[in-house]
């Protein structure tokens, strides 16, 4: 087995376990983080992504001044694991983000960039 088929069965696994703390699927904010999270609605997890998007930033800031590095892919975890809750949330999984990163793979980052702005400024148009 792959490190990439690993990584993703682990994503997979991950977001069951999120998928499972949902109220409809019997999650108890009482007894689960994810569940709480999930009953406070967006604005909840929202939140927590930017916390631990400003984590990640202040985290590679410190390791650019002789902080340790590993503690960059605590933050990212922490920042995955809340983006995945909200995946959840809009009923989307860690396979459709995975699909997007190889839809856009061997693509240039800037022509990307300027498809999009090109593609937006067509749907302003109509």
């Amino acid at each position: 087995m792959s490190a990439n088929t690993t990584s993703q069965d682990a994503l997979a696994r991950l977001a069951a376990v999120i998928e499972s703390r949902k109220a409809a699927n019997g999650g108890d904010p009482a007894a689960s983080y994810v569940a709480r999270l999930l009953h406070k609605g967006p604005d909840a997890f929202l939140k927590k992504i930017g916390e631990e998007a400003t984590e990640v930033v202040m985290a590679a800031k410190d390791a650019d001044h002789g902080g340790d590095a590993t503690k960059i892919v605590y933050e990212v975890a922490d920042l995955w694991f809340h983006s995945m809750i909200a995946l959840a949330h809009y009923g989307l999984t860690p396979a459709d983000v995975i699909a997007e990163l190889e839809r856009r793979e061997g693509t240039s980052g800037i022509e990307e960039k300027a498809l999009r702005k090109a593609l937006a400024r067509e749907g302003e148009a109509t």
